[in-house]
């Protein structure tokens, strides 16, 4: 099954994303030096990672000008592309880069498409896996040729909650803290290393709810329309649009309440 959309700019830009993804997939998992876990704490190991992820951003952004010249482009590792198209393409070569460098399978390539500033298509693609998200906006989310869906929701003392750590020291302990206040509230927590794979799993019931601060664009723009589309709601605080400062995903019913406790506990702030 080759997947499309109905709109012929959506149909184009999905086939697009899909084909950079799986591309830039395949290097990464290919380009990987075996023994990459093993020097996982020298600074080479570290260059070998941060190579790995400006070549495929090389890769993606490559072909983005061939096929799409007059798109702009927002990624991780420095593109930044005007563009006059309308169209602008966000991207993460490579999120879950210390899963990446451990040999941990959780990692991801997140490409999304906007047009006039609204996310579009969204592709996320998890080669280890052996997984591609995707949506189109107003048309549902995929994973592979399934049908994606959250899971009903759950009172928030049975919900499932992934989340993810900043780098900053300051930032982590105060993460912590929002943390160990939540945990007796909840079923658990999960903290799998990937924003893109974590809003997927949302919308593909391997979670009930996921929250972070810190995230960046190229973070959460494919997984948010991919949870979204899967029956999510996708906010940031109370009335507000997700952001660096907090993103909160999960369906209708749970979103809610755990919303209005991450805002209780201050997620949002460090």
């Amino acid at each position: 099954m080759t997947p499309t959309a109905n709109d012929p700019l959506k149909a184009e830009l999905l086939e697009i994303a899909l084909d950079a993804a799986h591309r830039a997939g395949a290097f990464l998992r290919d380009g990987r030096p075996d023994d990459l876990g093993v020097a996982a704490t020298k600074t080479s190991a570290i260059d070998v990672v941060t190579e790995m992820d400006i070549a495929s951003e090389k890769l993606i952004t490559g072909l983005l000008a061939d096929r799409r010249p007059d798109d702009g482009v927002l990624g991780e590792e420095g593109a930044s592309v005007q563009g006059s198209s309308g169209v602008e393409w966000v991207i993460d070569p490579l999120d879950g880069t210390v899963n990446y460098l451990y040999g941990q399978p959780t990692w991801a390539v997140s490409i999304a498409a906007r047009k006039d500033g609204e996310t579009v298509v969204g592709v996320v693609h998890a080669p280890l896996r052996g997984e591609t998200y995707r949506a189109v906006l107003g048309e549902g989310a995929y994973v592979n040729d399934r049908p994606a869906r959250v899971r009903p929701a759950p009172a928030l003392e049975r919900a499932l909650v992934g989340t993810g750590f900043g780098y900053l020291p300051e930032r982590r302990s105060r993460q912590a803290e929002v943390v160990r206040q939540l945990i007796p509230q909840v079923r658990d927590i999960r903290r799998g290393g990937s924003a893109a794979i974590d809003l997927c799993d949302v919308g593909t019931g391997r979670l009930d709810a996921y929250y972070e601060r810190g995230l960046n664009p190229w973070d959460y723009a494919a997984g948010d329309l991919i949870a979204r589309e899967a029956g999510a709601l996708v906010g940031g605080r109370p009335g507000e649009q997700l952001s660096t400062e907090l993103t909160v995903a999960a369906p209708p019913g749970l979103f809610e309440p755990f919303q209005t406790r991450l805002e209780e506990l201050g997620a949002w702030h460090d």
